[in-house]
């Protein structure tokens, strides 16, 4: 059974590892570890944590590797720890389908604000209406299930939120710094692509509309529209 507050933390510096199980079990949280990509997967598949902390340097699975395979069966969330200043390693994470990325070195704060937002948006958020529908696609809230048509679309719990807004307010224009904030629980900072990167995987999980139109506008610049039927 998945405890509310467990974590698994995949890392192989033990001298970090060490520090961050000590800093987690401070704020309440109870955390496994792996230090390898491995173990790590074979842990994670169990689905017996909240959420993971996957480095993205690993022996014998590196952490994308790691990722692509837990993506494959399970949405369990995902904070991948990259290093600071690699670009491509947060847009890949984020691409195979992490929550959110974290650059080393981080601060305790940051780290357990990350953490917070993520398992905030993962569980059951009470909404208007549990259940929302609007033409093919329809979402309940309770069950955090997802179906366009007769499709069910396996989203993590942030493409689900993402999607909840969208839905919420058609033909509406979402700016992009308010929907950081809802979605990602933090504010939309200068070349921070990740809410591009979650809008582009929950396009890709969306069936096409049978009139051939999208369902979703990017205003450049600006933020991003869900079209009417």
């Amino acid at each position: 059974m998945t405890s509310s507050n467990k974590l698994l933390l995949i890392e192989d510096d033990q001298e970090l590892s060490e520090l961050l199980v000590q800093l987690l079990t401070m704020e309440g949280y109870e955390v496994d570890t792996a230090s390898d990509g491995e173990s790590g997967l074979a842990i994670a598949l169990k689905e017996q944590h909240q959420m993971v902390l996957l480095d993205v340097m690993l022996p014998k699975l590196n952490g994308f590797d790691v990722l692509k395979k837990l993506r494959q069966t399970s949405q369990l969330p995902v904070l991948m720890l990259t290093a600071k200043g690699d670009e491509i390693d947060r847009v890949i994470g984020l691409e195979f389908g992490a929550d959110d990325y974290l650059p080393k070195p981080f601060n305790d704060r940051e780290l357990l604000a990350r953490i917070k937002a993520i398992l905030r948006r993962s569980q059951i958020i009470p909404q208007k209406s549990q259940q929302l529908q609007l033409g093919d696609v329809y979402l309940h809230h309770g069950r955090q299930e997802a179906k366009c048509g007769d499709v069910t679309l396996d989203l993590t719990g942030t493409e689900f939120l993402l999607l909840a807004e969208l839905l919420e307010s058609p033909g509406e224009l979402l700016d992009k710094n308010g929907l950081n904030q809802k979605v990602l629980g933090k504010r939309l900072q200068a070349f921070d692509r990740s809410l591009d990167m979650h809008m582009s995987n929950l396009r890709k999980k969306i069936p096409q509309r049978e009139d051939g139109l999208p369902r979703i506008k990017t205003v450049r610049g600006h933020g991003y529209i869900w079209l009417e039927n």
